[in-house]
C-alpha cells in the first residue's frame, strides 16, 4: 500500500499545527517547513478545513489552527477521509475492470482484509501519539522563538 502525496502532505499539515498549538501558522510557514509547495497547500487545508481537523481564519492575521484537540484526531480517520476509496487492484474499480478472473478470484478478498488491517492499526495511533514528547520532531516543526507544546497543552484546541 502506499499512501498519495495529498495524504502525507496532510499529515505534515496537522503535525505542524499540532506542533504549534499555541499560536496560528500560516500557509507559508507550512510550506517552507515542509518542503510542498502552496499550491497544493491550499488544496489539502480546505479539505483538512471541510472534514474539520482544522479551523482557518481569513484575513491579514489569519490562520490555521487544529479544528480538534490532538487526542481526537485517529490518524486512521485521516487517511480513509483524505485516501478516499482508492482501488488496490483493477477488479476494485467501478468501470474499466477488464479482469476475468473477478467471479472467481480471492484476492479481492485479501487485499481488502490487508487494506483494513492497514487503517484499523492507524486508528489507535492519534496526532498526539504522533507529535507529543516528540523532541526531533518539534524541533524541526516549531520556530525557535516559541515554546514548544507539553503534552497537557499540546492537546488543547487553540
Amino acid at each position: 500500500m502506499r499512501v498519495t502525496k495529498r495524504t502525507n502532505i496532510a499529515m505534515r499539515v496537522l503535525m505542524y499545527c499540532a506542533a504549534n498549538s499555541g499560536h496560528l501558522v500560516t500557509k507559508a510557514d507550512i510550506a517552507k517547513c515542509c518542503n510542498a509547495s502552496e499550491n497544493h497547500l491550499a488544496q489539502v487545508i480546505h479539505q483538512l478545513a471541510q472534514l474539520k481537523y482544522l479551523h482557518t481564519q481569513r484575513g491579514r492575521n489569519g490562520g490555521l489552527t487544529l479544528g480538534r484537540a490532538q487526542q481526537d484526531i485517529a490518524i486512521g480517520d485521516v487517511f480513509r477521509a483524505i485516501e478516499g476509496p482508492v482501488p488496490l487492484a483493477e477488479c476494485f474499480a467501478d468501470t474499466d475492470d477488464t479482469c476475468p478472473l473477478v467471479e472467481s478470484c480471492r484476492l479481492r478478498g485479501a487485499l481488502t482484509a490487508a487494506a483494513e488491517s492497514f487503517y484499523s492499526h492507524l486508528d489507535g495511533i492519534t496526532l498526539a501519539d504522533l507529535v507529543c514528547d516528540n523532541t526531533p520532531l518539534l524541533d524541526l516543526l516549531t520556530d525557535a522563538k516559541c515554546t514548544k507544546p507539553s503534552c497537557s497543552s499540546a492537546m488543547e484546541v487553540a
